[in-house]
């Protein structure tokens, strides 16, 4: 009797927005280092808040790290958004089979998605037809406590190992910031509408040249009680389902009955 061909282990990139040092991302790999080969492409340098920037205009860079034991790793001098395609073309030769973005240093949920590098890498995967999942916690210490994240980052990504993926799958994973024994388990959430009422302060560099640095405080319009917001007060993991289809369909229903085209 022939025997069975050994299934190959899934290929899962890693990556992220703090940077490929940071101990977010040594906490990513930490949690799924066995449950496939992982390669691991992050930007040099922090680059929160890029959202999905690519770099025109300017060379790309990319050189091996050795900062995960027994991991390929590499460093890449552009945005994450750079790092995945980078890492699909240059590196894997391949679309891996998941892609675990985080996990990031503060929170991703609602309005956030939008200018995350974090979840950005996340979305560039899926238009790529890779499966993807962005981490984040809502801690932005370097001392941050990783440990209950990295409990559910194992969980969801097991569950997504065992179930056939749509190639066009993106989750928005956030942990809040509590001991794992106060987490109360996970909820699939929707994104609520929340939102920074910024202000920029107005000040004068040592030249006496002004300059603007932006502050603000985080408002939630949405009281909602199945949206990330809520479930992070509440110390639950929100998990909310997004996409790069930015379609109102609703929108478009409606515009196609009342204009007249």
């Amino acid at each position: 009797m022939a025997k069975s061909k050994k299934k190959d282990p899934p290929v899962i990139l890693i990556t992220n927005d703090d940077g490929v040092s940071a101990p977010g991302i040594f906490n990513l790999v930490e949690a799924v280092k066995d449950l496939g080969k992982i390669i691991v492409v992050a930007p040099d340098k922090p680059q929160s808040g890029m959202g999905h920037a690519i770099t025109i205009g300017n060379p790309l860079r990319l050189h091996p790290v050795h900062l995960f034991e027994g991991i390929e790793a590499w460093q890449c001098s552009g945005t994450p958004v750079d790092c995945v395609k980078l890492a699909v073309d240059k590196i894997l030769h391949r679309k891996p089979d998941l892609c675990l973005s985080g996990i990031n240093h503060g929170a991703n949920h609602s309005i956030n998605v939008i200018y995350s590098g974090t979840m950005s890498a996340a979305v560039e995967a899926a238009i790529e037809s890779i499966p993807s999942v962005g981490f984040s916690l809502l801690d932005y210490s370097v001392e941050a406590d990783f440990s209950a994240a990295r409990k559910y980052v194992r969980i969801i990504v097991e569950n997504l190992l065992k179930n056939p993926l749509d190639k066009h799958l993106i989750l928005n994973v956030n942990f809040p910031a509590v001991p794992d024994s106060l987490i109360k388990g996970m909820r699939i959430c929707r994104q609520a509408y929340a939102k920074y009422e910024e202000d920029f302060l107005e000040r004068n560099d040592p030249t006496g040249k002004k300059y603007y640095w932006l502050t603000g405080k985080f408002v939630n319009f949405d009281k909602g009680r199945d949206t990330d917001v809520w479930a992070l007060e509440h110390n639950y993991v929100s998990v909310v389902p997004v996409q790069f289809d930015l379609t109102n369909y609703v929108l478009k229903d409606k515009l196609q009955k009342t204009w007249k085209l």
